[in-house]
């Protein structure tokens, strides 16, 4: 059977220009009036490429600051690319933490903005929206602003509507720690039930046991540069090595 892309990076890169701010004290301010604060670059991602095929659910590896979340950032269309180009075939979600939902509205509100930017009309939303409340066990807070949340009830929002409404291709940045024990325990039933079935998934875990259950293959990274993508084992070998240097 032909391999039909999903995601097609080629020759992409990310840069941030942070401001090195030693001025954050009073003293510092005034000793520093004529010494501005200076620039700093940050390679988040050095170029890469790679293709992720439809269906695909793909690991995504590397420690904290490695540039794993700019990279799904980019990928999702969170962030431009500074250099290269990035062609998506489908329509796209990215879940972590309640990325991309706006803190000023309701949970009522941000269902119906998230559900139409994945392509549903309202009749749809309607359909589905008491199954969407009822799975993140939010009922009392439906008309509650989002910004009074916890990041657990945020985060539980966010899966019910990936579950729910669904996208071609999920970015699911450490899926397994939304919520308490009860609700993981839940998300676990449902990401190994029929939802990912057909899905394209991007999936970023510290959980090694995760990786190795449910991804096919495997990126590394490292200091923001992409060093394997292929066999889960051998990317997990990788990683393992890494945090022992």
């Amino acid at each position: 059977m032909e391999k039909v892309p999903a995601i097609e990076a080629k020759n992409i890169s990310k840069t941030f220009h942070i401001s090195e701010d030693s001025h954050n004290t009073v003293k510092h301010r005034l000793f520093n009036l004529f010494n501005p604060p200076r620039a700093k670059k940050v390679e988040a991602i050095k170029k890469m490429d790679f293709v992720v095929y439809k269906g695909e659910c793909i690991g995504l590896l590397g420690r904290n600051g490695c540039g794993k979340s700019t990279l799904v950032r980019l990928l999702a269309g969170v962030y431009p690319t500074d250099t290269g180009h990035i062609n998506i075939y489908g329509s796209t979600l990215l879940m972590n933490l309640g990325v991309g939902m706006s803190h000023q509205l309701t949970a009522r509100e941000n269902i119906y903005v998230s559900a139409s930017v994945l392509g549903l009309k309202i009749k749809e939303i309607d359909n589905i929206f008491d199954k969407i409340v009822d799975f993140a066990e939010l009922r009392e807070f439906i008309d509650t602003k989002i910004k009074y949340f916890s990041s657990g009830m945020v985060a539980r929002l966010g899966f019910s509507i990936a579950v729910n409404a669904g996208a071609d291709i999920m970015f699911l940045d450490e899926i397994f720690a939304v919520g308490d024990m009860k609700f993981q325990e839940k998300a676990v039933k449902v990401f190994e039930s029929s939802w990912i079935e057909g899905k394209t998934v991007i999936l970023v875990s510290h959980s090694m046991d995760v990786i190795k259950k449910y991804c096919s293959r495997t990126a590394f990274m490292k200091n923001g540069s992409l060093v394997f993508f292929g066999e889960t084992n051998e990317a997990i070998d990788m990683y393992v090595k890494d945090n022992h240097e």
